[in-house]
């Protein structure tokens, strides 16, 4: 059976200082960040893959609980790896267990990489065919990454050709504070306009005068020059 001490281990041997400190800007670790108090040791999102695909079968759910509350970013980050395959791979009731191990630490998926590793594999799915009351309750915290994690696991319903979710939460965090919210509901309408132009439209038609430039910014990148510079103008 592997232990969190063979992932750190193996982890470890593939730090790089200078990469640390590059992920720590990105990442926004620093002072004053919205990641301050995290810590990255600099392994490259490839190779965390690699670890997880290493240890996802061996590695018990508790074991992946104690990386996922590390005060390191690449371990994090990979027992989330580990999650997805065990969601991906697990029957009904394991599946369950990762669900209600996500939900229950999701104060340590502190940061957009990792809630986007996790949220549109696991809690998405998840709630496919079940009640999705949940992302409303996420949807009102306090915490930005529950924010985060309740737009970002609507993807999974956009996959299947579902928007009424990513609609109902876009105009519940149309005015959210922060921009890591804001720019993944853009995001997330993006993702319908790619699927079903008009439905993102009918919804612009309403919200983009309202919106957060950021948000409007990210839900129309993908339109025509023209069309884009029509709503930016509030022309649309």
């Amino acid at each position: 059976m592997a232990t969190p001490a063979d992932v750190r281990h193996d982890l470890a041997s593939l730090a790089d200082p200078v990469r640390a400190a590059g992920s720590s800007r990105f990442l926004q670790l620093v002072p004053g960040g919205y990641g301050e108090g995290d810590r990255a040791i600099g392994v490259t999102v490839p190779d965390q893959r690699r670890v997880a695909a290493r240890y996802w079968r061996d590695l018990s759910l508790a074991g992946t609980a104690e990386l996922l509350t590390s005060g390191v970013h690449e371990e994090r980050l990979t027992s989330l790896f580990i999650l997805v395959r065990k969601f991906a791979r697990g029957d009904q009731e394991e599946r369950g267990r990762v669900v209600r191990l996500l939900l229950d630490h999701t104060d340590h998926v502190n940061n957009w990489d990792l809630v986007d590793s996790s949220a549109p594999y696991i809690l998405g799915p998840w709630l496919i065919d079940r009640d999705r009351s949940v992302l409303d309750r996420l949807a009102s915290s306090d915490l930005v990454w529950d924010r985060r994690i309740a737009i970002m696991a609507t993807f999974a319903f956009i996959r299947v050709g579902d928007f009424d979710w990513t609609f109902r939460l876009a105009e519940r965090l149309l005015h959210d504070p922060h921009d890591l919210v804001r720019k993944a509901v853009g995001w997330m309408l993006r993702e319908v306009g790619n699927r079903d132009r008009a439905a993102e439209e009918e919804f612009l038609a309403r919200h983009h005068r309202a919106m957060p430039r950021v948000m409007l910014r990210y839900a129309i990148e993908k339109f025509e020059p023209q069309r884009r510079r029509e709503y930016l103008a509030g022309l649309a």
